[in-house]
Parts: structure tokens; sequence; C-alpha cells
């Protein structure tokens, strides 16, 4: 049975007044990444791009080392997602491993296609030869994990001739990356390590050719400032940019880590930028700091009632957030 379509739950503001600190969103808190921005700000806007991409994918299959014709330009990886779920040759049940990105879940939906919810890893693996499209998240959102399976589940794959798909939104905010079998389906969302989410724009590398793919998406699926991004992030600057930004991320989120646990509160540390807290009634809390002018990640919408997801915030916004939860937490008790 297909489920009722839901609203998307992300990050980010909403349509209240800005809140002061937003711990919701797990994009780059250091950004943005100035030598991006300079890209997206000196886009002339006045023309069309190439409707077919073809300079970006060349530079994009050269940066990954693959065929010009094993990439997809997309107008973010949502967008990828559901023209995923559209494609004729990947019509069939669809795997997925909760909590997870709910994007998965709700691309199924609308495209009809039978959802298979795995509860663990080896569920995944028991599953995977029944689905003919499989998400992972790597690593995961919101637990941060990053599991140990996706070898076997590559091998799996290949042999059943299923789309496993590695959704790599925060990979490149990892301290040691697992290595990515070569037969994967690899989504890439850098306008997130760039701190520049505002521009939707990421790209999909399959171990096939995806010809046939781009020609399901829209014309002119990713604007000036999307491609600007794309090739912006790939120049060494804009790399060194991201390494630097990388080391101050983790110190920021083991920082806030350290705050909760001092308060007495259960924390799920991520290796990325981000780590989960239980607080009990996660919408309750999340409500009332938003009353306060924090946003942050209520997990209900995942399967988690009790817990938030909170980024890796600069050490004056942390000092709040740890001053204003404890008054939140008691309000709601």
């Amino acid at each position: 049975m297909i489920d009722d379509v839901l609203m998307p739950i992300h990050g980010g503001t909403d349509s209240g007044p800005t809140p002061r600190y937003d711990f919701s969103t797990n994009a780059n808190s250091l950004g943005p990444d100035p030598r991006a921005l300079a890209a997206v700000q000196a886009a002339d806007p006045s023309h069309y791009p190439d409707p077919l991409y073809t300079s970006l994918h060349d530079a994009l299959a050269e940066f990954h080392q693959v065929p010009p014709e094993h990439v997809a330009v997309g107008g973010g990886t949502s967008e990828l997602i559901h023209r995923l779920t559209r494609w004729r040759y990947l019509r069939g049940p669809m795997l997925i491993l909760p909590p997870t990105f709910s994007e998965y879940a709700r691309a199924a939906q609308p495209a009809e296609l039978p959802l298979l919810r795995a509860s663990s890893g080896e569920a995944f693996l028991r599953l995977l030869p029944k689905a003919t499209l499989a998400f992972l998240c790597v690593p995961n959102n919101p637990t941060g994990e990053i599991y140990d399976f996706i070898e076997e589940a590559a091998h799996i794959a290949e042999r059943h001739r299923i789309a496993l798909v590695l959704d790599l939104a925060y990979y490149y905010l990892l301290p040691d990356p697992p290595r990515l079998p070569s037969n994967t389906w690899r989504l890439y969302s850098p306008n997130k390590a760039h701190g520049l989410t505002g521009v939707r724009a990421g790209y999909l590398i399959a171990p096939q050719s995806l010809v046939h793919f781009r020609n399901l998406a829209p014309s002119w699926v990713v604007g000036v400032h999307g491609e600007a991004l794309l090739r912006a992030v790939m120049q060494e600057a804009s790399q060194a940019w991201l390494a630097r930004s990388r080391q101050e991320l983790w110190q920021l989120r083991s920082q806030l880590a350290e705050g909760l646990r001092q308060q007495g509160l259960e924390v799920r540390e991520s290796p990325a930028n981000f780590l989960l807290v239980k607080v009990g009634r996660a919408t309750a809390v999340a409500r009332q700091l938003h009353s306060m002018g924090f946003r942050v990640r209520d997990c209900t919408s995942f399967g988690l009632p009790e817990w938030l997801r909170l980024s890796a915030q600069p050490a004056a916004a942390q000092a709040e957030l740890l001053e204003a939860l404890p008054r939140c937490m008691k309000a709601r008790t």
C-alpha cells in the first residue's frame, strides 16, 4: 500500500521569522565557500545554460574519472531521487533502511513504487534481491551511521542488477570517508558541504550510461547559478577551503556534544557535522526552542520522537542553545 503523500520536512528556515540560530540545517555553518559564492555571483543569468550541459558533464566526468555519459546533473539531489523513481528501467520495489532521509520514501509515493523498509543492515541485505532500486545515505541522515555492509550490498546489487544508490550529501564532511564500490550509483550535493544550500544543483554518477535518464528532466533543470556552483567546487581553491572548514566543524560538533552530555543528555555523535540528542518529547521541545529563536530538527518524522538533530554551529550559537535547552525541556515535562 502506498502511504499518503507527505510534505517534506527538512532543515532551514520555515515560513515564520528567520531564527536567530539555525541548528536544523546540516549545511556547512562556516560557509559559504568564498570561491564558490564568487562564482555563483558572477554567473550571467541573462542567458540559458547549455540544455545538454555537455561541458559540465565532461568536467564532472574528468573530476571523478568516469565516462561523461555516466554523469547526469539535476536540480539538487531531491530532484534526481524523484527522477530515478520515474525511470522505466528502475520501475519495481524500492528499498530503504529507516530512519533515513525522508525524500526516498516520499519519491516512491507519487511514482507508486512498492516500498520495502528494512529494520537492520542484515534485513537490508536479505531484502535487496527483491528490489529494483535501493538507497543508502553515507553517512546516514539523521543517525550519522556509516554502514559496514556497503561492499556486500554492492556485490548483491551487481549480481541481481539492482541500482544501489549511495546518497553522499555529507560524505565530504567525514574525516575518513569509506571507499565507494565502483558499481554503485552515487548522488552528490556539494551545496551542503560548501554552505550554499539555496543553490539547487547536484549530480548523479552511475556505472552505466545515463543519456536516456537525462532526457527525463525538464529543460534547463539546472540554472546558470547551479552550473557555476558545480564548476566551482571542483576547483583546488574550493577543495582547500572545504578541507580547512571540516577540521573546525568536527571540533564544533565535539564541543556541542560535550556541552549536551554535561547536561546529562544522551548524545549520538555523527562523524560528520551533526549529532542526535535525546530530549524526550522532541516536537514539544523543538516548538519551545523555536519560540525562543532557535530552529532544530525534530526527528519525529524519522521515527525518532525523542530525539533532535543538531548541526555544528559556531561557539556563540552553541552557548545560547545550551542555556535555552534545559528551560525548554523543563517547560515541556
